[in-house]
């Protein structure tokens, strides 16, 4: 069953008009409307399935997030980047704190936890897909939980992250509120959302892959990242680019723009869109992709 929202998932503005309809190519070929709101800018997808609707649109091979063995070249790149970026944001968490306690939401297959765990850290995780919470669990002795209910309530971490999981929170205010309760007053929590206002989100317009409607509910850009920050409490240390990200989204979008193109054509056109969105980014912040380090005001 649907869910129909009459305000702002935000901001909780009831100003917002209908912005675009958008094809999910990766699974259903089903269209999405999505709204923008007039106060955050935040873009969302209204109607849209409703949390015990959503996993079948999960449930498809190309899901790299889920799977820990590639059945594709495809796959088999993207799993090569992720494991070089999971050292990087093992680095990259250590120069806010050298060690302590991680909470990554969202966290797949575990990876991440796995890399800082063999560094020192303290870990766990929230992964609400079963399969993927299962292989976790598998390297990480059960420390990764289905939900942020299940956290012990007396418990702070360090460090909380979500990368490319907010888009994807049904309730984005309540569980935001949340996860905050679990961060300690000096710690620090990284956000990392896809922004459609890049080059490339601008270049493949409605075939772009970081709209992945309807598992992405929400689409941020410079404005809407300052309204949460606002609505939350939060002050913005950094904002780093995640600059793999153009050309991954730029080769899934050209599958989408031609189906029927050439492997080769497909990834040839990927790179140069890739190159040509990190290039034309003039900071960080209008990358494909960027994480963005808060911590309490």
């Amino acid at each position: 069953m649907s869910e129909r929202l009459s305000k702002c998932p935000l901001c909780k503005s009831a100003r917002f008009l209908n912005y675009s309809e958008i094809t999910d190519f990766a699974v259903t070929g089903e269209k999405f409307i999505l709204c923008k709101c007039s106060d955050c800018q935040l873009l969302f997808t209204n109607p849209r399935p409703g949390q015990t609707e959503i996993g079948p649109y999960y449930n498809f091979p190309e899901y790299f997030s889920h799977e820990d063995k590639a059945k594709s070249i495809t796959q088999w790149i993207y799993q090569k980047v992720r494991n070089y970026n999971i050292s990087k944001k093992v680095d990259f968490i250590e120069q806010y704190k050298k060690k302590g306690k991680l909470l990554d939401y969202g966290c797949g297959t575990g990876e991440f936890l796995r890399a800082a765990k063999s560094k020192g850290w303290k870990v766990a995780g929230i992964e609400p897909n079963d399969k993927a919470r299962h292989q976790a669990n598998l390297k990480l002795k059960d420390r990764i939980k289905e939900s942020i209910e299940e956290t012990d309530q007396n418990t702070r971490y360090d460090i909380i992250t979500l990368f490319h999981v907010l888009e994807h929170i049904h309730d984005l205010r309540k569980t935001t509120k949340r996860v905050l309760n679990h961060l300690k007053s000096s710690g620090y929590i990284l956000i990392a959302v896809p922004n459609h206002d890049s080059w490339d989100g601008k270049k493949y317009g409605k075939f772009w892959a970081g709209w992945d409607i309807p598992r992405h509910l929400y689409h941020f850009n410079s404005n809407s990242i300052t309204a949460f920050k606002d609505e939350f409490g939060l002050e913005l240390i950094e904002t780093k680019p995640m600059k793999f990200d153009s050309f991954y989204v730029s080769l899934l979008s050209e599958g989408y723009l031609d189906k029927e193109a050439p492997l080769l054509k497909k990834y040839w056109n990927a790179f140069f869109a890739g190159l040509k969105s990190n290039k034309m980014a003039s900071k960080p912040g209008e990358y494909s992709s960027n994480i963005f380090v808060f911590k309490r005001k």
